[in-house]
């Protein structure tokens, strides 16, 4: 196909997840999606699952079909070359209930773990396959509201004032003194649900009573614990996850901070809503907090066991109103750029470029209106122009020049 524009208005997909939230995301796109199902992720990238659609002429075309025809024009040949697709998956989230604790592979054993389920027959869509693809999948996001996660374990020390603290976790103080983050986790991790019900059934029990009489709050562990339950009922086998957010760092971001997650660093989003930047893959190896495939032994293996200080970043301050959010990996780059009526922001892309309007409303290169909500790709080495209607806010997804 014959591309004779460089900038595009893009349309992504709504993911309707169980823990999404009914309204954000639908607001936020002014779309008349019905709220009676969960809108939890809008997906903007060229995913295989749910590839974006750009604007061509009158007619809306496959983002993966555009990159397919012509990746030079659209991605680089360079890019191409080194990643073999666009390597990067854009997304809004609207974080209603919990997310699962998550670990994320690297390359290298993601691609191990691929091969191996391949030549084990494992269907790719199977609900018990670890590796959906031979890509790892570090991860970004800046927060768009206040925003909750779990983010590595705590300090060692952290770690044992709590065992020491609840009254229920109590009796495994000394496991940990003799064996360390790793003896603990794997420990509780391979308990016997029967053994994981008694310990957890009477702290998620008082959890719940120590909410509903307020003397807890999101900083504390049960909060979370009794969030999970409250609402329909103690289940009968307890989720071992809640293990997870008692051992974890309890983090609070508010809107504009941010958080990278690199392979290996356990984590769950809690609530809130974000924009969320990361390699393009569905590689999720899981710890609790979900129905999903558990798969313990694989877990183990991908988990770094050893205390994680958050790193809540601001930003760096560029030009032209833009703060860029520093992301150690080559596949993917994140900034946001806020601007006033009148003002501009002058760019140029290196490879495709995605970018979103969260607040107010902005015109590209003198012609294209993005209103709140609106997504633009633009290809390969064009040149730019936003200019501001208002108080604007625009997060951008980039390749790092290689």
């Amino acid at each position: 196909m014959q591309l004779n524009e460089r900038i595009f208005k893009l349309k992504g997909v709504i993911q309707h997840y169980a823990w999404g939230g009914h309204l954000f995301i639908p607001q936020l796109l002014n779309s008349d999606e019905p709220t009676d199902k969960p809108s939890a992720e809008y997906w903007m990238g060229a995913h295989p699952s749910a590839p974006s659609k750009l604007l061509v002429g009158q007619d809306w075309v496959s983002l993966n079909q555009l990159i397919t025809e012509d990746p030079a024009t659209t991605i680089t040949t360079s890019v191409m070359g080194r990643f073999g697709e666009l390597p990067y998956l854009f997304k809004v989230l609207d974080v209603k209930d919990m997310l699962s604790i998550q670990v994320h592979p690297t390359k290298e054993s993601a691609e191990i773990g691929f091969a191996e389920e391949n030549k084990a027959g494992i269907p790719i869509n199977a609900p018990h396959r670890n590796y959906k693809d031979q890509n790892h999948k570090p991860e970004v996001m800046v927060a768009l509201s206040e925003f909750w996660l779990l983010h590595g374990f705590k300090s060692k020390e952290a770690l044992e004032e709590v065992l020491i603290d609840t009254q229920e976790l109590k009796i495994l103080l000394p496991l940990f003194r003799q064996a360390g983050i790793k003896g603990l986790y794997q420990f509780v991790m391979e308990m016997e649900q029967e053994d994981v019900n008694n310990m957890l059934a009477p702290l998620v029990k008082r959890a719940i009573r120590l909410k509903k009489e307020g003397s807890i709050d999101k900083t504390n562990p049960g909060w979370w614990a009794a969030k999970l339950y409250e609402e329909n009922g103690i289940t009968e086998n307890i989720d071992r996850g809640i293990f997870s957010i008692y051992f974890f760092n309890i983090v609070y971001v508010d809107k504009g901070g941010a958080v990278f997650q690199k392979a290996g660093v356990p984590h769950a989003y809690l609530e809130g809503q974000n924009i969320e930047l990361m390699a393009n893959s569905d590689n999720v190896l899981r710890g609790g907090l979900t129905p999903k495939h558990v798969d313990v032994p694989e877990l183990m293996k991908h988990t770094l066991f050893e205390s994680v200080v958050p790193n809540v970043m601001k930003g760096n301050p560029g030009a032209g109103g833009e703060v860029v959010y520093p992301c150690p990996v080559p596949d993917f780059g994140l900034s946001k750029i806020e601007l006033k009526t009148g003002e501009n922001y002058f760019g140029k892309s290196f490879s495709l470029e995605i970018m979103i309007v969260t607040e107010g409303a902005v015109i590209v290169n003198q012609h294209l209106v993005l209103k709140k909500g609106e997504a633009a790709a633009v290809l390969a080495d064009t040149p730019y122009e936003l200019n501001g209607t208002g108080n604007s806010t625009i997060f951008k997804a980039f390749v790092p020049s290689i």
